[in-house]
């Protein structure tokens, strides 16, 4: 369990790491380019983010997998809280930025939030499955800021913003589960379409 969870705060980490460097940067495409350097490391380290472990659900889900991907989310929320405020209280520019940043998201309705998460869920899976089958990190580098600039939602990544604009309320709450659940259809879609396609080729 705290192997797991630890796993998971490292993948964190690195996750507010790419939050921050994105805040900070004025410049809205270098800020979507240098978030890469959080997904980047965390596969090359095969850290527990639950945004890329909920993908590999639909091939394992036995109760290793899923205690993986639960106790992964749990360090992931963990160290997006506690870096969020520490760079709140050390850097009021970037908290500033994230105050403005999480208004705005939640000016979005709900299924529009839930979208968003799906499609955040889709670029995920394929940045990750580009790694993990080929050794390359070209989907990284191309779906992170894909994500980013199309204006999709990231759980994780919006855990850090809402820590760093300390916006822990109900409505915050509920957002960034409505991201959880979209990333979390977004991540499975395609395998699970991609199982499909293979049942039906055997059968044929």
């Amino acid at each position: 369990m705290l192997k797991k969870t630890v796993n998971g705060i490292l993948a964190g980490i690195c996750i507010s790491l790419g939050g921050s460097v994105f805040l900070a940067c004025d410049n809205k495409y270098v800020g979507a380019v240098l978030f890469s350097v959080a997904l980047l490391c965390i596969c090359i380290k095969g850290y527990s983010l639950y945004t890329g472990k909920i993908c590999y659900i639909p091939e394992k889900h036995g109760k290793e997998e899923i205690s993986v991907l639960l106790f992964g989310l749990l360090g992931n929320a963990i160290a997006s809280l506690c870096f969020g405020l520490l760079i709140r209280y050390s850097q009021s520019s970037i908290a500033e930025k994230a105050e403005t940043v999480c208004a705005s998201k939640l000016t979005q309705s709900p299924i529009s939030t839930l979208i968003r998460g799906l499609f955040c869920g889709i670029l995920i899976y394929l940045a990750v499955v580009i790694f993990r089958d080929h050794k390359k990190i070209v989907g990284i580098l191309f779906c992170i800021p894909v994500f980013i600039l199309a204006g999709f939602e990231h759980s994780i990544a919006d855990m850090f913003y809402f820590s760093v604009a300390a916006s822990f309320d109900l409505k915050s709450l509920l957002f960034i589960l409505l991201v959880v659940i979209g990333n979390s259809v977004g991540g499975m879609l395609l395998p699970v379409l991609e199982m499909i396609v293979k049942r039906e080729k055997k059968n044929d």
